[in-house]
């Protein structure tokens, strides 16, 4: 059987998946928006695939293609706890604007196929910057055309986003692009930063995107917080400037300072902040789709009497943010939330645990709500 006919049959059967997950996993802000999870075969992550997750606009028709992948934390352990629905968020800002827009989990990350792929060594003399992140590009190029046989995506043109070590990959794929790809998006992209305001073998990485800007034609956005502790504003620049001197073609945004540390800034709390450079860039290149977003309709949920103003602030993000979640309180003092988790159970035991750190004891937390209701 080819492998056109094998992604065929398979779509077929990720669409009639998607008829049944959709109403499990659906995060419920929107009935304007279709939240499906779903697995994307390529030839390196076996027979369970990569774990994805789908948001796009609920209108029938096929939309242009919006590629999401994540970042790398600093812990290895924490690689196989993450799930796609932490970025939910961020794809559906994407879905509002008119795209069918996919989170990808790589290899060795969440509950993805295939073994960890990127490891370059990056606190030692045998570093390889370019070599794991064209190892994390195998995914997404294969990805892409996985998803152009759904029929929720609409054929021809598409863009890609990525954060850190996501980031670095975008700036890989443009050297490297998928048939289509018309722009990518880079927030605070970059590996090797084992601490807080270090990172390894900094030449190395230099290096590496001036690799890839001999190569890149395609349009780029690059973001960096000021307050970047993964990469700070000095390196960014330099990663900027050895990109754009070997050819790399780029618009650099140097964002103010975000939280406290601005290398969450592609996140929920960030869309009031990203969301319009996104749009400016998109403008820029012939890709708004919409003239506005689609609307986003929170739940209605009166807050317990004895929420203070910051825990009624904290819920309106919280009825926002991705399943599987947990809103843990205290009738005394402090409140917790996890969100993006793979079950409402995990959800639930995260957030106590955060909770107890700010509780007195002698009044425990409490699970509020799990997901947008109560327990």
């Amino acid at each position: 059987m080819s492998r056109t006919l094998l992604q065929r049959l398979l779509a077929i059967a990720f669409a009639v998946f998607s008829l049944v997950a959709a109403s499990g996993a659906d995060d419920k802000p929107s009935s304007q928006l279709l939240v499906t999870e779903l697995r994307v075969q390529t030839h390196g992550s076996g027979k369970k695939g990569l774990e994805a997750v789908m948001v796009r606009p609920n209108d029938g028709a096929p939309h242009p293609l919006a590629l999401l992948t994540h970042g790398t934390p600093r812990d290895p352990a924490e690689r196989k706890e993450m799930t796609p629905l932490r970025w939910l968020p961020q794809a559906r800002e994407f879905a509002r604007r008119g795209w069918t827009a996919v989170v990808v989990m790589r290899r060795g990350f969440g509950d993805s196929g295939g073994g960890y792929a990127e490891e370059g060594h990056a606190c030692s003399p045998r570093v390889d910057y370019v070599g794991v992140t064209k190892e994390a590009d195998k995914d997404l190029r294969e990805a892409a055309e996985f998803l152009h046989t759904l029929p929720e995506v609409a054929p021809g043109r598409m863009i890609a986003i990525g954060v850190s070590t996501g980031g670095l990959a975008m700036v890989g794929l443009s050297a490297d692009p998928p048939s289509g790809l018309a722009a990518a998006i880079s927030f605070a992209g970059g590996r090797g930063s084992n601490a807080s305001d270090h990172v390894c073998n900094q030449d190395a990485l230099i290096g590496a995107f001036a690799a890839f800007g001999k190569h890149s034609k395609v349009p780029m956005l690059w973001v960096y917080a000021q307050n970047d502790h993964f990469f700070g504003p000095q390196l960014a620049q330099q990663f900027f400037s050895a990109f754009a001197r070997a050819g790399g073609n780029a618009k650099f945004i140097a964002a103010g300072p975000f939280g406290e540390d601005g290398h969450g800034l592609f996140s929920l709390r960030g869309i009031p902040i990203w969301t319009p450079m996104v749009d400016e860039f998109l403008k820029s290149q012939n890709l708004a789709l919409r003239d506005s977003p689609l609307e986003v309709t929170v739940p209605s949920i009166e807050p317990p009497a004895y929420f203070s103003q910051d825990a009624r602030d904290e819920l309106d993000r919280y009825l926002l943010s991705a399943p599987h979640k947990a809103f843990a309180a205290s009738l005394a003092h402090g409140f917790a939330i996890s969100v993006g988790q793979r079950t409402t159970a995990e959800a639930a035991k995260h957030a106590l645990e955060s909770c107890k750190q700010f509780a007195p004891k002698d009044t425990p937390c409490q699970i509020v709500l799990l997901d947008d209701a109560k327990p």
